[in-house]
């Protein structure tokens, strides 16, 4: 950064104190990789609560091991997701299918993806809901109380409650909705202990056999098959149609895509992380516990009984007094309430996530990106998504089975599309990853993504199966991901038409103060400030941004708005489109080393002043300059020194200055 002024040795007149503008938003908050595998495991762990009477109903006995199958998968399809984030931040289903094969298609692959978000949220609160009914239900028996909670309108009260409830949660931002992740799933982590523990002593004390492998689909989970006996005739087709069955299990995925974004420093070796706490987790949760549900609940009371409630009749049907086992179920619904309720809250988190995406690339119209004015999130975005969420649950009247099976068509397409786009992108975009997915084969000058290539074709062939075998997912899943997709190319048309700018730009909140105090931005002292100007270079913003990780220390970014006037007024205090343009490059940095920075706006007539008197009151230990294109680096050294001196009275503090440009890395003492 260089500022353009007429004398920069000359020491000027005491400026004024610069105006000074604090830009927000959101999304410079970053999180571990735990809460981030928390937010994911919020949806996929909670599968395990329905996934197994759903499967069992439309395969039969066999369903354990189809599960147990596709948590296996899901650690492959989890590896092109991985592979996408570290080449895009934004890694997201639109960005990666936009990049490898255009809008078109990105947009009807987000379209289908909606229809995932759409239904995960009314299914995992409508679950949560029986739960909680169904046990209510049980005790007031147990007590002879002459009353009972009707299933259906009970469960569909809870679940608009639960969705409410994380709705607010959203709109004060990402930190506090994986704040309340990292809880459910620190509760939900003790339950997967005692039940996996008490399940193990159960079959040891009464001995078990494993689940067959034999299929017996029935008339509904064969869908338009029905009647033509290819699942007998032709083996694999049989697999493929128990495999479909069970792929509602992965759902999730792209909501580790959708939050990688606020992942902390060091990201892509925290992502990998995030990435293996959930297959452990999942395989503990839905993998195990589907095998332990068939194997200890009695074949005459499971489905009859508790199809929509495994884990608690699990609960019922270990070994111990009646009395524990009752504590034990009342946990265990507790826990899934839980569980189940933060699913509802990753489904929002992820459709944001989705629909942010879109919005930045000018299909949805900029008015739904104003950041809310306290809290910085895009909360129109939120609040649309919410209410499709509960019209959803009002119009399903509680159908756990229906909703199970439509949102299926959704996870699987929209994988489909995310692990086709990488294979492409593998010839199409030859950069070097930070992390690709293994199993790659060398011919001469190219690299075949074996791997990529695998793991695409069984998910096509399973999508493929899946439009014949569910009549449900395939008539509901096709029907809105049409209206969706007629909606976002409508909404494209007429933002181009009106001449919407195709350049993103991040939207900020920004709130004016006459003076700048560390504690009210957060900011500790010996801190870097980094000055900029330029969005296309920030090559000392860069630099600084990968010392922090190491230092741990903040870094405050200031652009000065130079006013000509002999004293700086402010007379224009706004926040243009220029500097709009120069933090929107600045958070994309700050997001692909998730690293959290403070742009500030400082108005003044002399910038090298503004920019020292800034770095004295935030208690700054250096200042990083990128080279000038006018001034010498000594010149502009010289020229921070000589304002450094105006406005800091000990001269024996220490302050570095810095000139940094691709080449060198130039320091002064002043």
């Amino acid at each position: 950064m260089a500022a353009p002024e007429p004398s920069p040795r000359a020491a000027p007149a005491a400026p004024a104190r610069p105006q000074i503008i604090v830009v927000t938003t959101a999304m410079l908050v970053f999180i571990s990789f735990w809460r981030a595998a928390a937010i994911v495991l919020c949806d996929m762990a909670s599968t395990v609560y329905y996934i197994g009477g759903i499967v069992e109903q439309a395969i039969g006995k066999a369903a354990p091991w189809y599960i147990g199958a596709v948590m296996l998968f899901a650690y492959a399809v989890r590896g092109v997701y991985i592979e996408s984030c570290a080449m895009f931040v934004r890694g997201g289903v639109y960005r990666v299918v936009k990049e490898a094969m255009g809008g078109t298609l990105a947009k009807l692959s987000v379209s289908a993806l909606m229809f995932d978000y759409v239904l995960t949220g009314p299914i995992s609160g409508v679950s949560a809901g029986q739960y909680i009914v169904g046990l209510t239900n049980e005790l007031l028996h147990l007590i002879h109380l002459p009353a009972a909670i009707p299933t259906a309108a009970g469960s569909a009260a809870i679940a608009i409650a639960i969705t409410l409830y994380f709705w607010r949660q959203n709109i004060l931002g990402i930190e506090e909705s994986s704040d309340k992740a990292m809880k459910i799933m620190g509760v939900t982590t003790v339950m997967v202990v005692v039940m996996v523990t008490w399940c193990g002593v159960t079959l040891w004390m009464r001995g078990a056999t494993l689940p067959p492998f034999e299929l017996h689909f029935s008339d509904e989970a064969l869908g338009w098959l029905g009647g033509t006996g290819w699942e007998k005739k032709i083996g694999a087709l049989g697999i493929l149609i128990a495999f479909g069955h069970s792929i509602l299990a992965m759902s999730g995925e792209e909501s580790l895509a959708q939050v990688n974004r606020e992942i902390a420093h060091p990201k892509v070796p925290n992502l990998i992380k995030a990435g293996l706490v959930i297959f452990l987790f999942t395989m503990l949760t839905t993998g195990l516990v589907s095998f332990f549900a068939v194997m200890i609940i009695p074949d005459d009371v499971r489905m009859s009984t508790y199809s929509d409630n495994l884990v608690g009749g699990l609960a019922m049907y270990m070994v111990g007094p009646l009395s524990v086992r009752l504590v034990l179920r009342a946990f265990v619904v507790v826990v899934g309430f839980l569980i189940l309720a933060g699913a509802v809250n990753t489904a929002i988190v992820g459709s944001n996530g989705v629909l942010n995406r879109v919005a930045e690339d000018g299909v949805l119209a900029d008015w739904f990106r104003l950041p809310h004015r306290r809290y910085g999130t895009t909360h129109r975005i939120i609040d649309m998504v919410v209410g499709l969420q509960i019209f959803t649950i009002v119009a399903s009247r509680g159908n756990v089975y229906a909703l199970g099976e439509a949102y299926a068509f959704g996870v699987v397409w929209s994988f489909v599309f995310k692990a086709l786009s990488m294979v492409v992108l593998r010839f199409k975009d030859r950069r070097p990853r930070a992390w690709r997915v293994p199993l790659n084969v060398r011919v001469g000058r190219w690299e075949l993504p074996v791997g990529l290539a695998l793991i695409f074709l069984v998910l096509l062939a399973t999508a493929l199966v899946n439009l014949v075998s569910k009549k449900v997912a395939t008539e509901w899943g096709v029907a809105f991901t049409v209206v969706f997709f007629v909606i976002f190319w409508l909404s494209e048309r007429i933002h181009h038409r009106h001449g919407a700018a195709l350049q993103h730009l991040e939207k900020f909140n920004v709130r004016f103060t006459p003076e700048l105090e560390a504690g009210m931005l957060g900011v500790r002292p010996g801190c870097k400030v980094v000055p900029v100007r330029d969005p296309k270079n920030l090559r000392h913003l860069d630099r600084a941004l990968r010392e922090a990780e190491r230092e741990d220390v903040d870094v405050v970014v200031p652009t000065v708005k130079v006013e000509r006037e002999l004293v700086a007024t402010g007379s224009n205090p706004n926040f243009t489109p220029d500097e709009q343009a120069i933090f929107t490059a600045v958070v994309d940095l700050a997001e692909k080393h998730g690293k959290s920075v403070v742009p500030l706006v400082l108005t003044s007539n002399d910038a090298f002043f503004a920019v020292a008197r800034t770095a004295h009151e935030l208690g700054a230990r250096e200042v990083i300059f990128g080279r000038s294109g006018r001034l010498a680096p000594d010149v502009q050294a010289e020229s921070f020194a000589i304002r450094w001196g105006a406005v800091e009275p000990d001269s024996g503090r220490d302050m570095t200055v810095r000139i940094v440009s691709e080449g060198e890395d130039l320091r002064f003492a002043v």
